[in-house]
């Protein structure tokens, strides 16, 4: 856990007392800060009063508390600043509202010398991430990740000195960080979502920017090249700092060797390499060292995961992609061969009316089974272009996706939603969709793979 004398005698609220919450308030109360705590959830109030009897703890909601003399609070990013009393109460007092991130930045002054990555865009931070990751272990740096990848800072080891920390960024936790200078940061893309947050497209976007106007101009800043806003963000760094500060990357370079790269398939995960090794290159790994690890990276679950391969049929688990910006890359990875290959599975809660980023790659899918939500709106869209079969549920997707595919084929799931209508998470429905693979194979006494990987 990190800790920092820089919190001693302060004091701090802290909303919400999920996983950053919580490892945000043991690191503070470890660094000699006085902590208020709630969760608008008797729950976890209840388990944490259960299991915290110390002085320097007291339960009370921060809206409707006296913050007086208080040092900030610290929210958990899944608060919606823009609806919540808790950002009116603060500026009634006079009080920030942070992140664990912006603790972490104020902590960085107390820990054996490091460097920092920041990672952000709207789609391909965690794959990126990892990684930089493990470019840089591979590379014998010691490495920490964190942030939105589901990792809290604040609870990892202090790496020692010459470490680097990779934290991926959303845009909300941008939004509670105040003064985090990254060594190198980064900025894949921006697309639109998240809009519920923010008061249009441009705002979302100059979320992602501050990631950049916080950084000293002397510190290396990569951007991937694939949108108007992007680009505008880039070309604004450009011009308060020294040429060579800010790279373009687009991966085109690279292309060669991406045959090579088994985890790292498609036009989206090229740039995420790119970006990746621009990264580590400003860090002063050579090519030697990375060239190397981009083919052992085994890459993330519910990221254009392979769950199987059977007969002849790969089996593809995009669950992640909770967009259609972030499903069209995934149909990109798989053009016809010759005739169109790709089985795909897409439905759930919709964060819009629209497929309008998939348009270009319809005529790679061979069929579409719709689930969910969004199922009547996206057979509508597609009927035009390829066979659909309205499934409605996951495992009728899946038998009828089997029952057609043949060999060469791919059945994938790449939603283009949310997945709250069926499922706790995109992670639920990720591992449903391996379970459900795994049963029909088995069942079908067809799988000529490890339940755990794919066929080599």
């Amino acid at each position: 856990m990190i800790v920092s004398p820089v919190f001693a005698g302060k004091r701090y609220a802290v909303l919400g007392l999920a996983r950053s919450g919580l490892t945000a308030v043991e690191t503070l109360l470890a660094s000699g800060a006085h902590v208020m705590v709630w969760d608008s959830r008797e729950e976890p109030r209840q388990a944490f009063c259960a299991r915290s009897d110390r002085e320097s703890v007291e339960l009370g909601d921060p809206v409707t508390a006296d913050l007086t003399g208080y040092d900030g609070v610290v929210v958990s990013p899944g608060v919606p600043l823009n609806k919540h009393p808790i950002a009116e109460a603060a500026r009634r007092h006079d009080v920030p509202v942070i992140g664990d991130i912006e603790l972490f930045a104020l902590a960085r002054e107390s820990l054996p010398a490091h460097r920092v990555v920041g990672i952000t865009g709207t789609n391909g931070k965690s794959t990126t991430t990892s990684l930089v990751c493990h470019l840089l272990e591979s590379a014998g740096v010691p490495t920490r990740v964190g942030g939105n990848i589901g990792v809290p800072v604040l609870g990892e080891d202090p790496l020692p000195e010459g470490g680097v920390y990779v934290l991926e960024l959303s845009s909300y936790q941008i939004d509670l960080t105040r003064s985090l200078d990254c060594d190198v940061a980064a900025l894949l893309n921006v697309t639109p979502d998240h809009l519920d947050r923010y008061d249009g497209f441009e705002a979302y976007a100059l979320s992602k920017a501050r990631l950049f106007s916080m950084q000293d101009a002397a510190h290396p800043a990569v951007f991937g090249t694939g949108d108007r806003e992007t680009g505008d963000i880039a070309e604004t760094e450009e011009l308060r700092r020294a040429p060579g500060l800010v790279r373009r990357v687009n991966g085109q370079d690279l292309v060669s060797f991406q045959k090579d790269w088994p985890s790292l398939q498609g036009p989206h995960n090229l740039q995420n390499a790119a970006v990746a090794v621009a990264i580590v290159e400003a860090l002063g790994i050579p090519a030697a060292r990375w060239q190397p690890a981009l083919r052992t990276f085994s890459g993330l679950p519910h990221r254009m995961e392979r769950v199987a391969e059977a007969n002849g049929v790969l089996y593809i688990n995009d669950s992640k992609a909770t967009n259609p910006a972030s499903t069209a890359p995934a149909l990109a990875a798989f053009p016809p061969d010759p005739e169109p290959r790709i089985h795909w599975i897409l439905g759930g809660l919709p964060k819009g009316d629209n497929l309008d980023e998939c348009v270009p790659f319809f005529g790679n899918v061979a069929a579409a089974y719709t689930i969910g939500d969004a199922g009547a709106r996206f057979a509508e869209i597609l009927a035009p272009y390829t066979e659909v079969n309205r499934s409605e549920m996951m495992a009728e997707a899946i038998r009828e996706a089997m029952a057609r595919a043949k060999p060469g084929d791919v059945i994938m799931l790449s939603p283009a939603c949310a997945s709250f209508d069926q499922f706790r998470d995109y992670e639920a429905r990720g591992l449903a969709f391996r379970q459900i693979v795994e049963a029909l194979l088995e069942l079908h006494d067809g799988h000529d793979a490890p339940a755990d990987g794919v066929k080599h």
